[in-house]
Parts: structure tokens; C-alpha cells; sequence
């Protein structure tokens, strides 16, 4: 068979194992694999390149994507669904393998359904882990690494400076990263999107600390966390092809309020994109590894429309459409954090 692939959306640290699982196990059960360049761009200008092993050895510790990624959306462009059916036929494209998150397989499944479908499955990728049936997607074990290492580092110099911390960590519409994050890394609270904070129960903790002589505290909140009364900060109002407003700034509004409500120093620091970056943690490639080998297996069987899954320490897959609604944080595990406030 002639297999496409491509990745498309945020970028994570274990996406080029994932494609070289999918190219070894491709190769190996003598399939053509071609990498379209840059997400759904890729297709729609016919910019592919044929992968080889050559082309994915020294690549599994590798960050980011050697095919590169955009948030382009064929469906959102006028004639790109239509042109990107055309170069795959061209190419003789029999099967798609789709690695993102929910926008990138959100695609993939239309394409599934169009009066001339384009078969296609998918491997879940996202820092934000907020794709439904998958414990967990690439990238979000080593974000959680990163982000955890950033907050034990935080918590030396707010110490010695006796000051509030205010961490921003990626989370959209759900709050993985910064429960995970700012449990393991010892936060004093933990914002997420999933329930709104007031401000005033924040300062009260902090008074608390400071009552039983902890003259600091470490505070992580999700770039989509809300605080009671309005809504997500955003930097941009602009959209991109998937209709998201850019987040960010929630870490420095909380820190503003929080300094002139206390009195207290505190000062906000935003990670950013260094949770995507850098080289992913071992059980992100063995997932992403595991991920690729089941995707190719799918196209072998000829199981469509599906995502690649692990549940419960089992890899399998589940349809797409169960797969593109928000997967929130374990409430089990949020309140098992409010213990340690």
C-alpha cells in the first residue's frame, strides 16, 4: 500500500518516534510511506517527501516534527478539500495516518465521511491531553516533566525572596498539565479551566501559609483557567483556522491582583512553548513507538476511522468520533490535591 502521514497542530517532543514507528513498521510489512510537509498543507500543495529508514534513524529523542506542522484547516479553504482528494489520488494515496490533536484527527474523521472518502487513521498528540478514550497522548508526560521541573526550581527563589510565584502552564480548555505539574512540583494551588477560582479564597490561603510561618508560595494555573466573573484572558482576539483565540496573561493578571490585594511581592512567569521543546521522556517515545506500530496494523486490517488509544497500560483504538470531545481532568485527582493546599 501507498500511505500518507503527516503532523499537524502544536507540536510535542515524541512525535518523530511516533513517525518512525510508522515508518519502520510501514516499511517492514512493504508499504510506501510518504510524509506530507507541514499538516494539512501538506496534501493540499502536493509537498510530500518519500520516507525511508535512513530518513528516521537518530531521530526517537528527537523534539518537535521532521515533517514540520501547521494549523492549516482544508475545510475552512475554499477548493482544499477538493485539491487535496486530487493529489492523494495523483500520488495514489490508499490510507492516512494523522498525528495531532483533536483539530488535526477532527479532519481526518470528515475526511472519512466525504462522498469520495479518504480512508485515514489517527495517533493522538497533544500536551493538553484533553483528547477523550487515551489515558494519555504524545507529548503531555514530558510537558508535565518540564513543567515539574520549572516549578521545583521556582520554589527555591520565591523562598529566598519571600515572594509569590504565579506559574502559567499550557491548558486550554483543560487542566492536565497544571494539576499533574503543580502536584508533583509541590504547588501551593492549582488553577484549572475545569472550575472557576475566586480570587478571594486564593488570597485566604495565602494568609494562611503566611500565618503558619511559610513566607512564600508557588501557584500554577492553566493559561485557560477563569477566575470567578469573567472569562479566558486572551493575547489576540484573532482566530486561527480552527476558530481558537490565542490564551496567555492569566499568570500576570492573577500575580497583579494578588500583589495589591496582599500587599505581598509576587511576580508571574509564563513557560510557554519550552513545554513542547526539548527531548521527550522514554515513556513518551515507548507510547509514541506503540501508537505508530498500531496505527499502520489499523490500515493493514483495514480499521478506518479510528484513533490509537491506551487504556489502562493496553494499547487499542477507538473510533474518532469518540475521540474529538474534550477529556477533562480526573476530579478524583483534583481533589486529592486539595489536600496538600
Amino acid at each position: 500500500m501507498r500511505i500518507g502521514m503527516l503532523t499537524g497542530g502544536g507540536d510535542s517532543s515524541a512525535i518523530n518516534a511516533a513517525i518512525r514507528a510508522v515508518v519502520r513498521r510501514g516499511l517492514a510489512g512493504g508499504h510506501q510511506i510518504l510524509g506530507f510537509k507541514n499538516g494539512w498543507a501538506g496534501p493540499i500543495n502536493g509537498d510530500y517527501v518519500e520516507m525511508t529508514a535512513e530518513m528516521v534513524s537518530g531521530i526517537l529523542p528527537k523534539g518537535g516534527t521532521i515533517l514540520g506542522t501547521s494549523r492549516t484547516n482544508p475545510f475552512k479553504i475554499d477548493g482544499a478539500v477538493d485539491k487535496m482528494r486530487e493529489n492523494m489520488k495523483r500520488l495514489g494515496i490508499e490510507a492516512m495516518v494523522c498525528i495531532g490533536g483533536d483539530d488535526t484527527l477532527g479532519v481526518a474523521h470528515k475526511l472519512n465521511h466525504l462522498d469520495e472518502p479518504v480512508p485515514a487513521v489517527g495517533i493522538p498528540q497533544t500536551i493538553d491531553n484533553d483528547i477523550n478514550g487515551t489515558d494519555y497522548a504524545i507529548g503531555f508526560q514530558t510537558a508535565v516533566t518540564v513543567a515539574t521541573d520549572a516549578i521545583d526550581k521556582l520554589h527555591t527563589t520565591a523562598e529566598s525572596h519571600h515572594r509569590i510565584m504565579v506559574v502559567e502552564v499550557m491548558g486550554r480548555d483543560a487542566g492536565h498539565v497544571a494539576l499533574y505539574a503543580g502536584l508533583a512540583g509541590g504547588a501551593d494551588i492549582i488553577l484549572v479551566p475545569e472550575h472557576r477560582f475566586d480570587i478571594d479564597v486564593i488570597i485566604d490561603r495565602i494568609k494562611k501559609r503566611r500565618q503558619g510561618g511559610k513566607t512564600f508560595s508557588v501557584v500554577v494555573i492553566a493559561e485557560g483557567a477563569r477566575p470567578e466573573g469573567r472569562e479566558q484572558v486572551v493575547t489576540s482576539e484573532k482566530t486561527d483556522a480552527f476558530g481558537h483565540v490565542r490564551l496567555g496573561g492569566v499568570a500576570e493578571h492573577l500575580a497583579d491582583v494578588l500583589e495589591e490585594k496582599t500587599g505581598l511581592e509576587t511576580r508571574s512567569m509564563n513557560l510557554g512553548h519550552l513545554q513542547r521543546g526539548g527531548m521527550a521522556t522514554p515513556f513518551d517515545r515507548v507510547i509514541a513507538t506503540e501508537f505508530g506500530i498500531e496505527a499502520i496494523e489499523l490500515v493493514e486490517k483495514g480499521e478506518f476511522d479510528r484513533m490509537t488509544s491506551i487504556q489502562h497500560g493496553q494499547v487499542t483504538s477507538i473510533p474518532l468520533a469518540e475521540a474529538l470531545t474534550l477529556r477533562p481532568i480526573d476530579e478524583r485527582v483534583f481533589e486529592m490535591a486539595q489536600i496538600f493546599f
